[in-house]
């Protein structure tokens, strides 16, 4: 059941006329991983490989963030889901306008009532605007639980911030850290992180 509408969800964004950005798409990104994933990986917007792969941070940022999590003992393929607040990919990579971001938010909302995640780490001050507080400051707010619908949320740094400034990798660790101290406290105790 949860699959099909996944799937019709899925199909309504593929069509999706919203916003002025669908007209330049190659195709929408609409989001990778388990669909009944206790973590939910929210970053900004697709990027020109992602448009034309229709997949979610395969890139660099997207290396990086598999690295990221793979330290941390989840995946994209058993316990996380990976989309984004805007669907398609923004000229030149800009960062999505506030119409963009309200135009794409009921889909990514659908998702989320879709997966039902636990936890939902956000990926940099677009994600955090677009999601929690459109005057939020990640770097105020990162590293600090948010309760949001009942749902524990955790603001980082993106990754194609780290790849520009290696020196926030620390930050983004232990935030990361904290992302496993929740998980097994609200979703399994016994889960095992190779490199905390």
């Amino acid at each position: 059941m949860i699959e099909r509408e996944f799937q019709r969800l899925e199909e309504e964004v593929g069509a999706c006329v919203r916003c002025p950005l669908h007209e330049k798409r190659i195709q929408a990104v609409f989001g990778t991983g388990h669909p009944f994933s206790e973590i939910m990986v929210i970053g900004e917007g697709p990027g020109e490989e992602e448009d034309r792969q229709g997949l979610p941070f395969v890139g660099k940022s997207g290396q990086l963030l598999d690295k990221i999590l793979a330290a941390a003992g989840f995946s994209r393929d058993e316990n996380v889901y990976i989309a984004n607040i805007v669907k398609c990919r923004p000229p030149e990579n800009r960062e999505p306008a506030p119409e963009e971001r309200a135009a794409c938010l009921p889909w990514l909302e659908e998702q989320i009532a879709l997966i039902q995640p636990n936890i939902i780490i956000l990926l940099g001050s677009t994600a955090l605007k677009g999601l929690i507080d459109p005057e939020g400051k990640i770097t105020r707010m990162r590293g600090t639980w948010i309760q949001w619908n009942d749902i524990w949320v955790m603001p980082t740094y993106h990754p194609s911030a780290l790849l520009r400034n290696p020196d926030l990798k620390k930050e983004v660790w232990e935030d990361m850290k904290e992302v496993v101290r929740k998980y097994r406290e609200v979703v399994d105790p016994t889960h095992k992180a190779p490199h905390l």
